[in-house]
């Protein structure tokens, strides 16, 4: 018989403090959560401490993410998804109208995380911007990387995105991205 928790996270936003409830359904037998999702690519299968490029895009590729408030739901929600032991960030980017993110899978399936992600994002996102439905495209992009990949290279790729797409002429004039290795 599944078991039912509640889950609460406290976070700032441009009003003030706000917190969000979240009902997590967890499996009798092992306390597994309980998730059914197809999104992960054909032919993939999740692997805890595998590093796993992300690309999650918004619905009709509509550019929302335009200042840092407009991306602190999805930053809250990643935070949130480290914060519970599911996926470490190593490196990310958030695009106008996509958002790339370098994580490391911890104790979960990758399919469940990005849902996770996804929905948490989604409804900070709409309750910050007082809008309603959906935030990101169905499904995701992953690539696993190599054990043997150059991990600082791909997130130097990552971050230099702004470059390329032109919406910046040195990464540091852009804010929305991070990396672990400047900490």
């Amino acid at each position: 018989m599944p078991t039912i928790e509640t889950i609460r996270y406290d976070f700032e936003c441009p009003g003030g403090l706000n917190s969000l409830t979240f009902i997590a359904f967890f499996s009798g037998g092992n306390g597994m959560p309980i998730f059914r999702s197809h999104r992960l690519r054909t032919g993939r299968f999740s692997e805890q401490s595998r590093l796993y490029l992300i690309t999650l895009v918004v619905r009709q590729r509509e550019p929302v993410f335009n200042d840092w408030s407009s991306a602190r739901p999805l930053i809250v929600s990643m935070k949130a998804c480290q914060a519970e032991g599911g996926a470490d960030s190593l490196c990310w980017v958030i695009m106008p109208d996509h958002f790339h993110w370098l994580m490391e899978l911890k104790g979960r399936d990758l399919a469940g995380e990005v849902a996770r992600l996804k929905s948490r994002s989604t409804v900070l996102f709409n309750r910050a911007n007082q809008r309603v439905g959906s935030l990101w495209q169905k499904g995701f992009h992953d690539r696993a990387l190599r054990r043997e990949e150059d991990v600082k290279s791909v997130a130097r790729y990552i971050v230099a995105n702004p470059l390329r797409a032109g919406l910046a002429e040195r990464i540091g004039d852009y804010p929305l991205w991070d990396a672990v290795w400047l900490q």
